[in-house]
């Protein structure tokens, strides 16, 4: 397995969409507090932890 075999999902805020690209889900939100629950969701649906890179982009990985 890969690296992009455990990441699941990437979220971020709209205007972060230069910061992120490639064949993974993305999902853009409009707040910072959507930013969150999204995460949170999806890591609750996928059984994945939500990793913060602290500039506006969040992953949810499968470990």
């Amino acid at each position: 397995m890969g690296i992009t075999d455990k990441i699941v999902a990437v979220i971020t805020l709209k205007n972060n969409d230069y910061k992120v690209g490639g064949a993974l889900p993305i999902f853009y939100t409009d707040t910072k507090e959507e930013l969150e629950e999204i995460s949170v969701l999806l890591a609750r649906i996928t059984l994945g932890m939500v990793h913060d890179l602290g500039n506006g982009v969040k992953l949810v990985i499968k470990h």
